[in-house]
């Protein structure tokens, strides 16, 4: 499943894509968002989730922008975009110590995901989110292998960290788990997953991490793009819908 969510500075255009998309722009400023959502050739159904929105509070604009990738079903991702973004909002110093917020509320997030099993059955999802403050400040965090990469003076900057096996072996086998390379496969924790943190995921919990990179910068008019898309459209595809 492919899913790409574009957020624009206003200094360089957005063309919207096909099947499911769409488009927006921020009430106190230039800045302007597409998404698109494609399913691919799995026989299961689309398990990827996203947000795009700008959305008003005290006083202020915050722009809203995830893509959720699910795997082994989509209830983890569904939850993620009803629930991330408002426990990250809810924490009581988000507007002083967004860096802190993010942490705490994936966290409590993950927890909560794993309480309401078996609710929300055995799978789980990536996530990858930024928010933008007032047009200003820019926080991007992830878990997984969806990824953000953000155009500055038309150079290519990645905002995230890909969350691989192979390069988180270590932590994996100090958790008591191990990491597999099957021939013309990826690595896999225990064989089964291909990112070494994720939401959810129960079975695997006490051999993953959930804990997200978070990093944060200005936007100013330097600005050209960020891109926000699933590891499908980094790792096969190419984005020709960003123009």
């Amino acid at each position: 499943m492919d899913s790409l969510c574009c957020f624009n500075s206003g200094n360089s255009q957005l063309a919207g894509g096909r099947s499911s998309c769409g488009k927006g722009r921020s009430h106190h400023g230039p800045a302007k968002y597409g998404f698109s959502l494609l399913k691919g050739k799995a026989n299961h159904p689309m398990e990827d989730y996203h947000v795009a929105k700008f959305t008003q509070l005290r006083g202020g604009e915050l722009g809203l922008f995830a893509i959720y990738d699910g795997h082994s079903g989509d209830n983890v991702a569904s939850y993620l975009q009803k629930h991330l973004f408002s426990n990250i909002i809810n924490e009581e110093e988000f507007w002083t110590d967004p860096h802190s917020s993010i942490l705490k509320a994936y966290e409590r997030t993950d927890e909560a995901i794993l309480s309401h099993n078996p609710d929300l059955g055995q799978g789980g999802s990536t996530a990858v989110t930024a928010m933008l403050i007032n047009g200003r400040k820019l926080w991007i965090a992830n878990v997984g292998d969806s990824r953000a990469v953000l155009s500055r003076r038309g150079q290519a900057m990645q905002m995230s960290v890909d969350h691989e096996p192979h390069t988180e072996r270590s932590s994996i086998e100090n958790k008591g788990g191990f990491v597999t390379k099957m021939p013309g496969d990826v690595a896999r924790v225990n064989g089964q997953l291909a990112v070494s943190r994720a939401f959810g995921d129960k079975n695997l919990k006490s051999h993953l991490r959930s804990d997200p990179d978070v990093k944060n910068i200005d936007v100013d008019g330097n600005t050209d793009l960020l891109i926000l898309a699933s590891d499908g459209l980094w790792k096969v595809s190419f984005c020709s819908n960003i123009q």
